[in-house]
């Protein structure tokens, strides 16, 4: 009963320390991002002129934050905005793919020596700085670190307990596979790709082959298999969460499996050379035994297999893309190839499809709030086309054309609605996350951004609206009133050109007063028409009617400007 006890608590402790582990990795990635999120996005947006800075970029990038996942997510949102190209995302993800292999480095001081000692310490200090709330980020980073060490150093000392490098039953299980057989390799790299998507965590399949090495249970070979079918386990897992993204977060996850898929396939080629050559680097013998060696020389021979693991990791990514780092332009000629564009739908029949923040891959919350600033983005250019649709309805004389016209506007407006719905349930569910306070003021201004948004989409629709009710009274405007009605919606056009601008660019780019200027045009140019319009109806140049709805348009006009200059002051705080 003792034994089965004791068998129960090492199990709860492989739980525990793996989920201190993982939560610790997540929560130091997610601080990082918040203390250094925005001028990261900026590196990733500057520096990847071409293959080799934008490789490097990713390097940096993901080393940074910890997280290959955070940088692929900004990565893609560049590509959908059109600031980068799939060949320069290719390069930045293969860059990632090297910047992640620190991770494996950190995991692996923590197996060499026992350092749970020393994170308690950094909690004191990480509370201290949590309750001063300028330091709050760093004390989260902290904390982070010290949940993730404490979690490395439970584990080692759990192995360790374990003794599986004196269980004769352990050593006889794994013994059994054949270490120079090409299917051995082949069923662990299987069992590490099964392992990691089960567990959603590469760090926790690689900390589990770590314990199961360096207590020399488990031979390097095998090991270095599990690791492999890591590497693959964690590109199909981001494939099956991009199935419902856009087409580019397709392509950029395909082109993640084909790069990791493509050097699993040149190391089990050159497998034992390759094994072999890392092992002597890192100065392990490959051929001791405990029978001929002694068990104290073959315990130590096997802590350095942490270390090995390590280095194989990045030798492994280091040598892959400085192969296929001369082949991006191939690489993404075959991703497009794979997976091709969406047919466009008629815009009457278009269904709502949110381009940054529907599916796609995990975000953590600062990431999940660019993600939805690029939504917005794409809420103004919508109401900008939908206006547009209401300028050509002016000018349509054909009844039928006319028709569709106003139903394609009709559905636009239930588009609206829809988008502004999605991006605040969105913007809801980041906000329940702990952001730091700049985001949190992000948050609030995109909520006030997409209110006024809709708002704009329903003064499009009153236009149209007033103009269908000419059609239907078979009321024409004359040449003057069109005349000014095109100059009024000029300006209206005019003030959403630059409200997208604002919206999309940096504030600092751009001039609030510009947005003022356009607007104080249309004020002065409504109060002129609205007296021309009086006059006109009181000398007889045209009927009341007409002149009401003259009168409807402008004031609607007049109106959107509003809700422009609203969406603006938005953005900028105001």
């Amino acid at each position: 009963m003792e034994t089965s006890y004791d068998y129960v608590m090492v199990a709860l402790k492989l739980l525990g320390a793996l989920g201190l582990l993982i939560f610790g990795m997540r929560m130091m990635s997610e601080a990082l991002q918040k203390m250094a999120g925005p001028q990261l996005r900026h590196v990733l947006g500057r520096m990847t002129t071409n293959r080799v800075t934008g490789m490097l970029t990713g390097v940096l990038v993901t080393a940074t934050v910890q997280s290959s996942t955070a940088t692929t997510v900004m990565t893609v949102s560049f590509v959908n905005a059109g600031l980068l190209t799939l060949a320069q995302a290719i390069s930045v993800i293969m860059g990632a793919n090297i910047g992640t292999t620190l991770t494996a480095w950190i995991m692996s001081a923590g197996f060499t020596f026992n350092i749970t000692n020393l994170v308690w310490p950094v909690f004191v200090v990480a509370m201290f700085l949590i309750y001063k709330k300028r330091h709050e980020n760093l004390g989260d980073f902290l904390f982070g670190i010290a949940f993730m060490f404490l979690g490395l150093g439970t584990l080692r000392q759990t192995g360790i307990d374990m003794n599986l490098g004196e269980q004769e039953a352990v050593l006889q299980f794994f013994a059994s596979f054949d270490p120079h057989s090409f299917t051995t390799t082949l069923l662990f790299l299987l069992i590490g790709g099964i392992l990691t998507m089960s567990c959603q965590s590469s760090a926790a399949v690689m900390a589990i082959t770590m314990i199961l090495c360096s207590s020399g249970a488990l031979p390097i070979y095998q090991g270095i298999a599990l690791v492999m079918g890591e590497n693959i386990g964690t590109t199909v897992t981001s494939n099956l969460a991009a199935l419902s993204a856009s087409t580019q977060a397709r392509r950029a996850a395909f082109a993640h499996m084909f790069f990791n898929v493509f050097g699993v396939g040149w190391i089990l080629i050159v497998f034992h050379p390759f094994v072999d050559a890392i092992c002597q680097l890192v100065g392990y013998d490959v051929t001791m035994t405990k029978d001929v060696a002694g068990q104290a020389a073959f315990l130590a021979n096997a802590t350095k297999l942490s270390i090995v693991l390590a280095t194989f990791h990045t030798c492994f990514n280091v040598v892959n893309t400085s192969i296929l780092i001369w082949f991006v332009p191939q690489i993404e000629r075959l991703v497009c190839w794979v997976i091709r564009e969406k047919k466009m739908v008629n815009a009457a029949e278009e269904p709502l499809r949110m381009q940054y923040i529907e599916g796609g891959l995990v975000q953590t919350p600062e990431i999940a709030v660019l993600q939805a600033q690029k939504e917005t983005v794409q809420f103004g250019n919508r109401v900008q086309r939908m206006f547009g649709m209401v300028r050509q309805l002016l000018d349509e004389k054909d009844e039928k054309a006319f028709t569709d016209l106003y139903s394609q506007i009709e559905h636009q407006e239930d588009l609206t609605d829809q988008m502004e719905i999605e991006i605040a349930r969105y913007l809801e569910r980041v906000s329940d996350d702990h952001l730091s306070d700049d985001t949190k003021m992000k948050i609030r201004q995109m909520m006030r951004q997409i209110s006024e948004l809709e708002s704009i989409g329903d003064a499009c629709y009153n236009l149209a609206r007033t103009m269908n009710r000419s059609i239907e009274s078979r009321k024409s405007f004359t040449d003057t009133q069109l005349n000014q009605l095109y100059t009024m919606m000029q300006l209206c056009d005019d003030a959403l050109t630059q409200m997208v601008l604002v919206v999309s660019g940096r504030r600092e780019e751009h001039d609030i007063r510009e947005t003022f200027r356009i607007e104080n045009d249309i004020n002065q140019l409504r109060q002129r028409l609205k007296t021309e319009n009086i006059q006109a109806v009181n000398n007889r140049d045209y009927d009341y009617a007409l002149g009401t709805l003259f009168s409807d348009l402008i004031n609607s006009c007049e109106k959107l400007g509003d809700y422009v200059v609203n969406v603006v002051q938005a953005r900028f705080g105001q």
